[in-house]
């Protein structure tokens, strides 16, 4: 049955330079990226191509040396121009450099009437040989879904709650046909139901008004309404030995392109926003690109931070650095590597705070230009209350987060260490006065429950 979730609980990060609603012309990157740090779960990489071998899209790049079945494929066509490693030989990225028209490697296609006769067992051979498989994430632990295993429910989340998020209206406008044999697919791998959550205080996106075979949720209230994992709490909770896929509606589209199109298509649009983007808006391109054709002369000053995704959650990157898999979203905000004379003492209108500390007198619904200032360093943990107000989720987060770092194995689980990955708590490094890097914990303890 569907639901209606209101959320009381969350904070709203509202920043300046949200993406104008047009899809600007550009000139494709030169050179594409496959990163295998994208890819939580993978563990020991296996190269299946070397440095001058020319690639089309959907060529395995890559297997986890633990499970050869999922393959990790190249995004675009082209030549592959350099394998990048780091310390100990570990692969950071291997550089493709794109053709101009991109080729594609061929893979069985399906009419919509002929895809409702295929069985599981047919369609997930083809998803883990293309790459498709990669888009399906497995809770708890947040890492590429097991395909030997049968999830209770399958989870997508129709919008994005994260600051400067882009709108999913128009990022995946035109895409009904795919997103719907996606959905069919997918339900094929689940006895539960297929959950596909919307914004509830908002109007529903064209694209997924006419949406079929899912169970429509609708969730409202400040970030983190568009985690997931919230989502997931609130309609079908994880218990210990449950498992739950979930997927982006890029994901999705993708499986529904590879079965009616027989082919790996990660084309997408993407936003550029941020204070310190020129003009804000958004590009076609495809999943790994070079950021460098979206930002040049586009961009209002040299010492910036670009980072692929949101400002919460996001991985910093060059400015020649490559976009991750399962980004939609590019911002650049200033370096915070400037001394503040008073710092947060001084009164001001101008500072976002969520514990509207003595001098920060803003409204926090007006828009804000941050930085990267943590306007502190890493002290003792500070239990302050404030992690709760902004978790909208029966845990305890304080609690969880010291149960993680005494490597307390019983107290993770029964504070929940399965209904959370990194996101879940972001807010909570966010706003918390010990500045302790809070999503790196919580990685370390479901590493070490998953892993021990």
């Amino acid at each position: 049955m569907s639901k209606t979730i209101k959320l009381r609980k969350g904070f709203d990060i509202n920043l300046i330079g949200k993406a104008d609603n047009k899809i600007a012309e550009v000139s494709q990157p030169e050179t594409f990226a496959l990163k295998p740090e994208d890819y939580k779960g993978l563990q020991r990489p296996k190269l299946l191509i070397n440095e001058g071998d020319t690639v089309k899209a959907g060529t395995p790049i890559f297997h986890d040396k633990n499970n050869d079945q999922i393959m990790y494929c190249s995004p675009v066509s082209g030549k592959i121009t350099g394998i990048k490693r780091g310390e100990k030989r570990v692969i950071q990225e291997i550089q493709i450099l794109a053709d101009k028209e991109i080729s594609y490697e061929k893979f069985e296609k399906f009419s919509v009437s002929e895809l409702k006769n295929q069985s599981r067992e047919q369609l997930q051979s083809q998803m883990l040989k293309s790459g498709a498989w990669v888009n399906i994430i497995q809770r708890p632990y947040g890492v590429i879904a097991n395909q030997d295993e049968t999830p209770k429910s399958i989870f997508v989340s129709g919008f994005d709650s994260h600051p400067l998020a882009p709108d999913y209206g128009i990022i995946f406008k035109g895409q009904e046909n795919y997103l719907q044999a996606g959905f069919n697919v997918l339900k094929k791998f689940t006895d539960g139901f297929v959950h596909f959550n919307l914004r509830g205080n908002a109007e529903i996106p064209s694209v997924f008004s006419q949406i079929k075979n899912v169970e429509l949720n609708k969730v409202a209230g400040k970030h983190p309404a568009g985690n997931i994992g919230v989502q997931i709490h609130h309609i079908d909770p994880i218990n210990k030995g449950d498992v739950v896929w979930t997927l982006n509606p890029w994901g999705v589209i993708l499986i529904g392109k590879l079965f009616l199109e027989g082919k790996y298509d990660t084309s997408k649009i993407v936003a550029l926003a941020g204070s310190e983007v020129s003009n804000p808006q958004y590009y076609k391109t495809y999943a790994g690109a070079s950021i460098h054709p979206l930002i040049e002369n586009n961009i209002n000053s040299d010492n910036v931070r670009y980072i692929s995704g949101n400002v919460l959650t996001g991985n910093k990157i060059e400015s020649k650095g490559y976009m991750g898999y399962y980004d939609h979203l590019i911002t650049v905000i200033p370096e915070g590597d400037k001394h503040e004379f008073l710092g947060w003492i001084l009164p001001t209108i101008k500072k976002l705070s969520f514990h509207r500390a003595f001098g920060l007198l803003a409204k926090t619904s007006k828009e804000f230009n941050v930085t990267t200032n943590t306007n502190g360093e890493p002290r003792a943990f500070v239990q302050t209350g404030t992690f709760e107000k902004v978790t909208p989720m029966d845990i305890y987060p304080t609690h969880l987060l010291k149960a993680i770092i005494a490597e307390d194995f019983d107290d993770m689980e029964g504070l929940g260490i399965y209904e959370v990955i990194e996101e879940d708590l972001a807010l909570c490094e966010f706003i918390d006065v010990s500045k302790h890097d809070i999503q790196s914990i919580v990685r370390e303890g479901l590493d070490l429950i998953q892993y021990s």
